[in-house]
């Protein structure tokens, strides 16, 4: 793996502008915020340069927008940066198409909630 160092960027308005609150990044789902920090960790570990992925950021919110009505309200940040993630891990030699199919078929089968402990079950 070759290192190929550099500053992360994100957009912090246009329309690939990850979503925020009060300043903040949202993540609606545990998912999300484990695909940006696998994201930022493989970067920073000069796994593949920024404006890669910020290409492939580009296009999948590109796909998703051709392929949707404007009006459509469906439209999911994180989705799309799966996608990007998904793509450029692939492309790079990191994680073979057919493991990452697999393992995204895996936790989709997972029932909701199944990473998580009720709090009362957390030791004290």
């Amino acid at each position: 793996m070759s290192a190929i160092r550099g500053e992360a960027v994100l957009e912090w308005h246009g329309p690939i502008a990850p979503p925020r609150r009060n300043g903040e990044l949202v993540f609606e789902a545990l998912w999300e915020s484990r695909v940006f920090g696998m994201t930022m960790t493989l970067f920073e570990q000069g796994a593949f340069g920024w404006d890669e992925f910020r290409d492939r950021l580009i296009a999948a919110i590109g796909a998703w927008e051709r392929a949707h009505h404007p009006d459509d309200a469906s439209f999911h940040y994180w989705s799309c940066w799966l996608t990007a993630f998904e793509s450029l891990v692939t492309a790079k030699g990191l994680c073979p198409p057919a493991a990452v199919g697999a393992r995204v078929a895996e936790l989709a089968a997972r029932p909701a909630g199944h990473d998580h402990r009720p709090r009362e079950s957390i030791p004290r």
